[in-house]
């Protein structure tokens, strides 16, 4: 709040003491007019009256710049918040002015207390998650050799779909509280693309058996520098969804090709029943389940979530569009500058003709 309508905002509140002023001059000037004892002429009386009132407009706008110099710089200081606001807090000279530098600073304080209390819970509570998911993939493990070992057995092979979609979930939940520190690990390599996909793909075999779900790759193979693990789960949350909704007997086709950019792109479509247009601007968000999630009640609105969250980390673009006949196409695009390496190229990894 600057200019008039600051200053009028501080008259609204000095409002008492203006009043106050003018009464005890109606107040004098009444004195005067009744006692006939002191001499004053009415055109005297009313310059004085004026010089009076013009002093206390000069008194008033003095008082102004000086009280709402304090509260112009936390305006100030609240449009431009920085880390160090606390040190950038203005300096008091009135008492009001040092109580609410006094209240600022101590509710800092209790905020970062409760911060860094908030921040140990969520780290107690991530421990106890990334080992109870490791715990839990033991007997994961025991079950799928076992599995493994009866394949001759049908009713065990019914049994591995099912095994596949508690490990997906389980795989997922380990990638959810490890992203918090992905930036720690993080490491670049070179790797085919259709490569990482096919290992994806075969993770996912026996869902896609269960639904009789073929999938093939056009175009030829193309390698890209970016985190593999990291990469493969995009991947995974991708294909996830193209196998969750694609009909029994359906198609899921995969492409990779470069653009003239020289980005490379890596293309999953399906032939389930698409994503309604008003739907498409919102995949992405988190908890998002939309028409589809609603009828088949299976999604949990995280795939595409976590899959974008990661993707904007490691530079990877991510874009979905419904295209008819039904079905849903998903672009991977490893754009042409990754941030992580471009602060590693500054030291020592030699990038001859690699497409990132």
């Amino acid at each position: 709040m600057k200019g008039i309508p600051l200053l009028l905002r501080y008259l609204n509140d000095r409002k008492s003491w203006i009043l106050f002023y003018l009464l005890s001059l109606l107040f004098v000037d009444l004195l005067i007019w009744i006692d006939t004892g002191i001499a004053i002429r009415h055109d005297s009386l009313l310059y004085l009256n004026l010089l009076l009132i013009l002093a206390m407009a000069v008194f008033l706008g003095w008082r102004f710049r000086k009280e709402t110099k304090h509260a112009q710089a936390l305006a100030l200081l609240a449009e431009e918040i920085h880390e160090g606001w606390v040190e950038a807090l203005p300096s008091a000279h009135f008492l009001q002015e040092n109580a609410a530098n006094q209240l600022l600073r101590v509710v800092e304080r209790w905020y970062m207390h409760k911060l860094s209390d908030n921040q140990t819970t969520q780290a107690v509570e991530q421990d106890y998650i990334a080992a109870w998911v490791h715990e839990v993939k033991t007997p994961l493990t025991a079950v799928k050799l076992m599995l493994d070992a009866n394949r001759e057995n049908p009713a065990l092979r019914q049994i591995e779909p099912e095994w596949l979609r508690v490990h997906l979930l389980i795989d997922q939940q380990l990638y959810i509280s490890r992203l918090p520190s992905l930036e720690s690990d993080y490491v670049l390599e070179e790797t085919g693309i259709q490569r990482l996909a096919a290992k994806e793909l075969r993770e996912l075999a026996s869902w896609c058996v269960e639904k009789n779900i073929a999938a093939g790759f056009e175009g030829e193979e193309i390698r890209v520098r970016t985190d593999s693990k990291w990469c493969r789960f995009i991947i995974r949350q991708l294909l996830t969804n193209a196998v969750k909704y694609s009909p029994e007997g359906g198609m899921i086709h995969l492409s990779t090709k470069l653009t003239p950019e020289g980005q490379v792109r890596l293309t999953i479509r399906d032939e389930g029943p698409g994503i309604a247009p008003h739907d498409l601007p919102r995949v992405f968000d988190k908890g998002f389940t939309g028409g589809n999630g609603r009828m088949y009640n299976a999604a949990t609105g995280m795939g595409l979530y976590l899959a974008q969250t990661v993707a904007s980390k490691i530079g990877i673009a991510l874009t979905v569009q419904s295209v008819p006949p039904p079905g849903t196409v998903v672009q991977m695009t490893f754009t042409a500058i990754n941030a992580f390496e471009s602060v590693r190229t500054l030291t020592d990894i030699p990038n001859d003709k690699i497409v990132t």
